[in-house]
């Protein structure tokens, strides 16, 4: 099981349109093919600067990767992420046993 999480911060204002288009956009990323628990997140600790987060699962390495050369994937770090992130922070986690 590999968990994927990306921390962001938008350069877009909270609450915006721009904003909203993002977080939709996101959510897209949940059909793609082996993308399970998907879930997006709003910050609320002032510990940091990021402002959001996107997390899901794959079964294994295979369906991650896959998920990273998906058209759908692809095309949303094209359309959405290059344009409208301003800083990340991406973490990939395997269970210890």
């Amino acid at each position: 099981m590999i968990q994927h999480s990306v921390i962001f911060k938008l350069k877009h204002a909270k609450g915006s349109k721009a904003e909203k288009r993002f977080m939709e956009a996101a959510m897209r990323l949940a059909s793609i093919p082996g993308v399970l628990n998907f879930k997006r997140f709003r910050q609320t600790s002032k510990k940091n600067t990021f402002d959001y987060g996107l997390v899901m699962e794959f079964e294994s390495t295979i369906e991650y990767e896959a998920y990273n050369q998906h058209p759908e994937h692809q095309g949303f770090i094209r359309d959405y992420w290059m344009d409208s992130v301003d800083d990340f922070l991406e973490i990939d986690y395997e269970p210890l046993h």
